[in-house]
């Protein structure tokens, strides 16, 4: 995936999220979406992460271009990687978004961790 693919990955991914508490970083290699604190997705050349939870594991599995992410080599559980064929289509696209809401947005938010100094010391 190109540069400019991604870049627009990063877009229509974007316009499915309306939270008005999701951040994005840098995480994985990609372009991660949190809400609240707790990864949503990211977005990188390889395609989409999702995080849907390992009760709609399964289900997740059984859809076209989906695997389970294995970025050391072992299973994350809860998470899915789907290829870039996977989300060519808003449509599926957008329900993978949803199925990832659907898990995540039931947490409970992740405190903030506090900032670090160049001295690698917390700051107070």
């Amino acid at each position: 995936m190109s540069d400019l693919m991604d870049t627009v990955l990063i877009e229509r991914t974007r316009s499915f999220i309306p939270d008005g508490n999701v951040e994005q970083k840098r995480m994985f290699g990609g372009t991660c979406f949190m809400v609240n604190g707790n990864m949503l997705v990211c977005v990188s050349k390889r395609g989409l992460m999702a995080r849907v939870g390992k009760d709609q594991e399964a289900a997740a599995l059984s859809k076209p271009h989906a695997s389970q992410c294995r970025p050391t080599g072992r299973p994350m559980p809860g998470f899915i990687r789907i290829e870039p064929d996977g989300i060519e289509t808003d449509e599926d696209l957008k329900d993978w978004v949803e199925m990832a809401r659907t898990y995540v947005c039931a947490l409970p938010p992740k405190a903030a961790k506090p900032k670090k100094t160049r001295t690698g010391k917390a700051a107070r």
